[in-house]
């Protein structure tokens, strides 16, 4: 079954959810394929390096090309982690998943006082001769340091998508984080 996480934060995302469900149901009925939503993932945590990036200029966001990828429950992934290099037990490049992961191209600015970091695109797996497990994402800047990273299932538990079926993480409709 096709996976998808995410974490509605207010109202409008409520309702974009709401629509989301009702999308879902139409194409089970017309595929005979149900998805499954709602995971509960964590929220985008910073690493204490970037922090310090953003605010030093090693990361330029509109500029800058951004890649997430995945990790097992073993990863060492956390507050502390600095360098993508660094961090330990990516999902293998196997079953559709690419070491490295998944390109987001440069984010997207909007704003002024309160300016939001966005990428338009979900981030979509698709499983192929086997299944893409993972506990953790993380985005980072192309070959240098982490910029964030979440739970996939704030239980936690491991998210799997079986060969044949997709990984989605739908990014927050609000941006994937907003600096004010």
């Amino acid at each position: 079954m096709n996976t998808t996480i995410y974490r509605p934060l207010s109202l409008a995302e409520a309702m974009r959810d709401i629509r989301n469900e009702l999308r879902w149901a139409q194409e089970f009925e017309a595929t005979g394929r149900l998805p499954i939503a709602g995971g509960a993932a964590g929220a985008w945590t910073f690493t204490n390096q970037s922090r310090t990036d953003m605010l030093n200029g090693t990361m330029d966001f509109d500029t800058n090309t951004f890649l997430c990828a995945l990790f097992l429950s073993t990863s060492n992934l956390g507050a502390s982690t600095t360098t993508y290099a660094g961090v330990t037990n990516e999902h293998s490049n196997a079953n559709g998943y690419t070491t490295g992961g998944i390109s987001m191209g440069a984010l997207t600015l909007s704003g002024t006082t309160t300016v939001t970091v966005d990428d338009p695109a979900d981030l979509v797996w698709t499983a192929s001769g086997g299944s893409i497990t993972a506990r953790f994402a993380a985005i980072y800047k192309s070959a240098s340091n982490v910029v964030c990273y979440c739970l996939l299932d704030s239980t936690p538990a491991d998210v799997t998508a079986t060969s044949g079926n997709t990984l989605t993480i739908a990014l927050n409709a609000s941006g994937i984080f907003t600096l004010a």
